[in-house]
């Protein structure tokens, strides 16, 4: 996954339809950096990296489970967002298979959701790596055999261990692995999953294929324990679904309209409680589309947001940083993998903030021009404000 980030931005993901809001929300660093997880210091073994956005919610028992590490999947708690430490247990690992039909190859849990902190849904960013499988990919580089799908799991046990659902192919695209290489394709990097209006929804990334942009897609499902039940928006409605090329569901696919200013995955979602608007943060590189007609100045994290998900602000900066989008030559740290998290949010997913928030990021130190496997967990405080529309 910490591969993937940088890789796809090589994709030049287009973003979709920008709207100006009457009301855009912009979010300030106002903190020093605060370590919210250490490998060196509270990590089980090499494999326990930050390696993808912080993922939150509150179990039954009220502690805080969260998810931010690497294909080894395992689980953080504690009494609070800022008091986590590591379960060594796995509760989730893919085994190697070379076989690409059984989407067993590397994954990382993604996307949790629960309504009751016992039974919890995930989302699962899985990589089929084909060029390390002998006879699967006919191209020697990683990024020309890499086939990405969205697979669904759950747990009964507020996430110390979870199950495939059925079916487990939750995403994908409708070319299998063999076909179509030379380039990396699929669905990537799911965003948190938020609830409204009685719904769940979604944002997860695509190189597209013929028929189909790039870009990001919403996802909407009525239950995420119906794991066939994700659509996306096709530019009027969510009728757009994409099941297991390797099954026998055959049904008419469409394509999703991809939405928003972002040029590659989103972060997190979560809702301002004194707006009603919803925050994206994402992470871009400086001359990347921004949806509007131009380019990102600088590279860094940014904001957009929204009324419904749908319609989308232009972007707003809120660090100027070095990105996993960029060359580590020269650069000392590389950041990736925002998020905007509220401590004191009032949803068990946390899914909601006030005027004040924390950002979280992945800090990678760079040797070189090398990224190394040394990181942080980091988070700084920021305050969200209101611009409005002039």
């Amino acid at each position: 996954m910490a591969a993937f980030a940088a890789m796809l931005a090589l994709a030049c993901l287009m973003p979709g339809h920008v709207t100006s809001a009457e009301t855009q929300l912009v979010v300030t660093p106002v903190g020093p950096n605060i370590v919210l997880f250490d490998p060196v210091k509270q990590g089980c073994d090499g494999n326990d990296i930050p390696d993808m956005p912080l993922r939150v919610y509150r179990d039954a028992e009220g502690k805080v489970a969260a998810f931010a590490l690497h294909y080894e999947n395992r689980r953080l708690s504690g009494a609070s967002l800022e008091k986590l430490a590591l379960d060594c247990k796995i509760v989730f690992r893919a085994t190697r298979n070379s076989d690409p039909k059984q989407y067993d190859d590397r994954a990382w849990l993604a996307a949790t959701y629960t309504e009751d902190g016992t039974r919890v849904f995930g989302l699962v960013h899985h990589e089929f790596q084909a060029d390390a499988h002998k006879g699967r990919c006919a191209f020697a580089e990683y990024i020309q055999c890499w086939w990405n799908s969205i697979l669904a799991v759950s747990s009964r046990d507020g996430g110390r261990s979870f199950m495939r659902q059925s079916p487990q192919v939750a995403m994908a695209s409708p070319e299998p692995s063999e076909a179509g290489q030379g380039r990396h394709r699929g669905f990537f990097n799911p965003s948190n999953i938020v609830k409204q209006n009685g719904a769940y929804f979604t944002l997860i990334a695509t190189t597209g294929w013929q028929g189909q942009p790039s870009g990001v897609c919403l996802f909407r499902n009525n239950d995420p324990a119906n794991s066939a039940g994700w659509r996306a928006y096709d530019g009027k409605d969510y009728t757009a679904r994409f099941p297991d090329p390797y099954g026998t569901e055959k049904p008419k696919m469409g394509n999703c309209k991809p939405v928003g200013p972002f040029p590659a995955p989103v972060g997190s979602l979560t809702r301002h409680r004194g707006t009603g608007l919803w925050v994206a943060v994402y992470q871009a590189k400086a001359g990347m589309p921004d949806g509007t007609g131009g380019s990102y100045a600088v590279s860094g994290f940014y904001t957009a947001s929204s009324p419904d998900l749908l319609r989308w602000s232009p972007p707003t900066l809120v660090l100027e940083t070095p990105t996993l989008y960029d060359s580590p030559c020269g650069a000392r740290v590389l950041r990736s993998y925002p998020t905007l998290i509220d401590s004191s949010a009032k949803t068990r997913n946390f899914e909601d903030m006030g005027d004040a928030a924390l950002l979280t990021f992945a800090e990678k130190r760079v040797e070189g021009c090398r990224v190394t496997h040394e990181r942080k967990l980091l988070a700084r405080k920021v305050r969200i404000s209101r611009l409005e529309a002039q």
